[in-house]
């Protein structure tokens, strides 16, 4: 086999991962929205991951660090037991009124969803500490190490923290790239693999989760 043969075939392995769960009108409709303010969504795979992250959690409390236009946020609805609760963080209005719109059009009443603008380093620090069953951060790289040292707080034991987008696009396993988000994605990635309270690991879901869980023997 040579390596273009070798190359495309895992492309379209990628391919045909991304497409194994097809996505309904609801999430079809957000991602559009999600598209056309320039936010950009999680791909399938990715939201599929978060849905069995929640329910293997069996998630009744979840805060998203990253509204957008609530593509994230239905996947993780959609993981999440039937009374659970979505606290959401974003520092702009227009992905929350969006976001509204999505968990509006898939039948998820106004109780389901908190939603809460502001800066999420500034929100995360008010939040109740252990009284989270997962934290899911896709918003500015730059802070996600900030958003570690919070989050990882508010788990409970046995819950889980996961980090989108930690792979850059492949640039943050080359040591030549010194830009502050890479510098700080990789700060995250030290961190979540050597704080001993959480058994991490790193999924090639869209362009990177990284995700840990917090040792049931954990106390805050």
């Amino acid at each position: 086999m040579n390596s273009e043969t070798h190359i495309t075939g895992w492309v379209d392995l990628g391919e045909f991962i991304e497409a194994y769960l097809p996505e309904d009108d609801v999430l079809a409709g957000a991602r559009l929205r999600a598209e056309q303010l320039g936010s950009p969504p999680v791909s399938c795979a990715t939201g599929a991951t978060l849905s069995f992250l929640a329910a293997s959690v069996q998630a009744k409390a979840v805060v998203e660090i990253g509204t957008g236009a609530g593509v994230s946020g239905l996947y993780l609805l959609r993981g999440m037991t039937p009374d659970g609760v979505l606290t959401s963080i974003d520092i702009e209005p227009e992905f929350h009124r969006s976001a509204r719109r999505s968990f509006l059009e898939a039948g998820y009443p106004a109780g389901r969803t908190r939603l809460i603008m502001g800066r999420a380093l500034d929100v995360l620090s008010r939040l109740t500490t252990g009284g989270y069953d997962l934290v899911f951060a896709d918003a500015a790289r730059v802070e996600y190490p900030g958003y570690f040292d919070l989050g990882v707080q508010l788990l409970r034991p046995g819950g889980v923290i996961a980090f989108h987008n930690v792979l850059a696009a492949g640039r943050i396993a080359d040591p030549t790239r010194r830009e502050p988000e890479l510098l700080a994605l990789r700060d995250v990635a030290r961190a979540v693999r050597e704080d001993t309270r959480l058994i991490p690991t790193l999924l090639p879901m869209g362009n990177g989760l990284l995700v840990a869980a917090m040792t049931t023997s954990t106390t805050h």
